[in-house]
């Protein structure tokens, strides 16, 4: 494939070559005229620019924040960790580097503090999991205000005229939670969806799971499931058990079980499969969660890729400062289903 110089394209468009630098590289003044010619010749030739050449000669660094949970407190963020440097191994070259700023995952205040520090001066961009609604709102504005770059992942801001979206379709991923427990329990079925640990009223990501799943079921003729929602909540960790395991005991008669969140191994743990015909359906491959599928007491698990999330956050968000990108302001990855079949194939 040939090679085409500025001269080359200044030729094929009859333009100046300082006409085509500048339409290039989109600075300075261009008639409209002209810059209509070269744009037609640069799509006729399939003109791509050198990126990296334009990266290492401007020899600008950028410092990119990860505004996430803390892995530490919530497991299922730990994979994220990867992902960051899964995109620095990629991007580091070109003078990218990232630093990582915690929040407590149950405490919007640590949030909103850690927040602060997030959109210190010398940060170039930030990537954001937004899982406080009404606080990140407030942030992202913000970013807007100070004209710093953002990404969101693992959840959208359905309420606000969000950006640059990294992550899954939730209320798709509710109604395949429904699709599963419909085809494994077929008729006259007690189906909870459970909330387990979080506060559901500022919590897009569980709001759109239900939304979906519930969607599935009104969606369908002559349905004879009884859906209820069910929100176990306990500030101390032995407590949460015991909730749980009462919620367990008082409804006997509920045989479909889906949980919202990853912590579907602390139900798994107190469930015994002693009501078939049964199905139980959570979210995310963690240690725990994974033991429960391998033992039967799971039938799926919906896999939401929280590496590939953190991965693609970065690097896009890295495009846009390097290269000047145009990323779509959705970008959404698969949903992936994951029974005790087909599981080693998605773990290191």
């Amino acid at each position: 494939m040939k090679k085409y110089t500025i001269k080359d394209i200044a030729e094929l468009a009859g333009v100046s070559k300082g006409t085509v630098d500048r339409v290039i590289h989109k600075r300075g003044r261009v008639s409209a005229t002209a810059l209509k010619k070269v744009n037609n010749v640069l799509r006729d030739i399939d003109y791509q620019p050198n990126l990296m050449a334009r990266s290492l000669k401007h020899n600008k660094h950028f410092l990119l924040c990860m505004l996430m949970p803390d892995p530490k407190i919530d497991p299922y963020w730990k994979p994220c960790l990867d992902g960051v440097e899964e995109a620095l191994k990629e991007f580091s070259p070109f003078g990218i580097h990232v630093k990582h700023v915690f929040f407590n995952p149950f405490d919007k205040d640590s949030f909103v503090k850690q927040g602060e520090t997030a959109l210190h001066a010398d940060v170039d961009g930030i990537v954001l999991a937004p899982l406080f609604q009404k606080e990140s709102i407030t942030f992202i504005k913000t970013c807007e205000t100070l004209n710093k770059p953002y990404f969101l992942f693992n959840n959208d801001l359905k309420d606000a005229d969000s950006q640059n979206f990294i992550g899954q379709d939730l209320y798709q991923s509710g109604r395949i939670g429904a699709k599963l427990i419909h085809s494994t329990l077929r008729a006259n079925a007690e189906v909870a969806i459970i909330h387990i640990d979080e506060i559901y009223k500022n919590a897009t990501h569980m709001q759109e799971k239900e939304k979906g799943f519930r969607s599935y079921f009104d969606a369908l003729e002559n349905s004879d499931f009884t859906i209820k929602t069910y929100k176990l909540k306990h500030r101390d960790a032995n407590n949460l058990k015991k909730t749980i395991k009462y919620f367990i005991d008082m409804h006997p008669e509920i045989n479909g079980f889906f949980v919202t969140n990853s912590k579907i191994n602390l139900l798994a743990a107190l469930l015994k499969r002693t009501r078939e015909p049964m199905c139980v359906v959570g979210y995310d491959l963690l240690p725990e969660n994974l033991h429960y599928l391998k033992n039967g007491t799971i039938d799926y698990l919906i896999h939401q890729n929280p590496k590939r999330q953190a991965y693609l956050s970065v690097a896009l968000l890295a495009d846009t400062l390097l290269f000047n990108k145009f990323i779509p302001n959705k970008n959404l990855i698969p949903i992936d289903i994951i029974n005790s079949e087909n599981y080693m194939g998605y773990i290191n």
